[in-house]
């Protein structure tokens, strides 16, 4: 069986690294992979050959199993017929793309339906993704921002330290809320699901509550859209905390959804001067009505990131991390040496 990958114009991130390779290889599979794969990632043709893979020039061909990160050429793919690809796939916002793949012969399996259970942890790319972004979105927004983030004490005075607002505290926001904290700002968070609370508190940030009685948590751990009476009251919380937040990082997100409007063109103009607002939402439509997919731009005095990348930013440690997870989810495939998708967790990714 043959393994490889494909090369996307824009994704920097890579889902087969030298040392999945070598797992890759120990499974049975033969690694074949293009040419300066994995350049982009800073892993270079000669470490790929060191751990078994074969390199090649030409089109690849009678490959078994396709692995990916976020292709955004889907429509030009040319794969044979009988083979798998695996990957980011967006199945809500590709699904008329991917029913034509499939109906080419293409087995699809879309790695962001990974079921929500302890055995599919080792496989879920959504949190080791959103681990490194975001981490990466805090580090971008603290170089955007114009002045010192810590409390600071000098001979000349005081320097007050920065304050944070995450909104959104699942994966990417518990990690921003902790990378602040790092840093030194004082940080507050905010979130519809209730048992977000414990989390944001327990790494030193304060949660800003909205005196609700309304749970935004579906039973899967998500959140959920929230009625209009509880939206006034959350606007309300919102336009309060961002008058003084320095800093503000939003990942609020609906699965299958466009990302929850919170933030209002009013509401930014009501922020500090110098202040910079990440917008982490923004492939999905954003959190906040002024963000422009994958642009920086600067209104009333703030600055909004609306990048959508912060992930493949750090490349070569965000490949590290999802190509062990896509191995795992490989190895759950192989069934005496055969490829099967019997296994639930590979069950939940099949897009059809």
């Amino acid at each position: 069986m043959k393994i490889s990958t494909i090369i996307d114009p824009i994704e920097k991130r890579v889902a087969i690294t030298p040392e999945t390779a070598v797992k890759y290889k120990k499974l049975g599979f033969e690694v074949v992979l293009p040419a300066n794969f994995g350049e982009s990632a800073g892993f270079t043709d000669e470490q790929y050959i060191t751990s078994g893979a074969r390199i090649e020039v030409q089109d690849i061909e009678d490959v078994t199993l396709y692995l990916c990160v976020k292709p955004t050429n889907l429509e030009s793919l040319k794969l044979n017929k009988g083979s798998y690809l695996i990957g980011m796939l967006s199945p809500f916002k590709n699904e008329n793309v991917l029913k034509q793949i499939f109906m080419k012969g293409v087995n699809l399996c879309a790695l962001e339906k990974i079921p929500r259970i302890t055995r599919a942890q080792s496989t879920d790319i959504l949190s080791s993704q959103a681990n490194i972004a975001g981490y990466k979105a805090v580090i971008d927004a603290m170089a955007e921002y114009g002045r010192v983030i810590p409390l600071m004490m000098t001979a000349a005075g005081t320097i007050r330290p920065a304050k944070v607002l995450v909104i959104g505290a699942g994966v990417a926001g518990l990690q921003a809320i902790a990378t602040a904290k790092r840093m030194g700002a004082v940080v507050s968070a905010f979130d519809v699901r209730k048992a977000a609370k414990e989390q944001v508190e327990s790494l030193g940030a304060t949660f800003v509550e909205v005196e609700d009685s309304e749970n935004g948590e579906t039973v899967g751990g998500y959140a959920r859209e929230m009625s209009d009476d509880y939206k006034r009251k959350q606007s309300e919380k919102l336009a309060e905390a961002l008058k003084v937040s320095d800093i503000v990082i939003t990942t609020a997100q609906i699965p299958g959804k466009p990302a929850p409007r919170l933030i209002t063109e009013e509401m930014v103009k009501t922020m500090p001067s110098g202040s910079v607002l990440v917008d982490m939402a923004a492939e999905t439509g954003g959190n906040c009505e002024l963000t422009e997919v994958d642009k920086k731009i600067r209104v009333n005095g703030t600055t909004i990131i609306g990048y959508s990348d912060f992930a493949s930013r750090v490349a070569q440690d965000s490949s590290q991390l999802f190509a062990r997870n896509i191995y795992n989810f490989v190895e759950l495939m192989l069934k005496d040496n055969k490829i099967s998708t019997a296994d639930e967790i590979i069950q939940a990714t099949l897009c059809k």
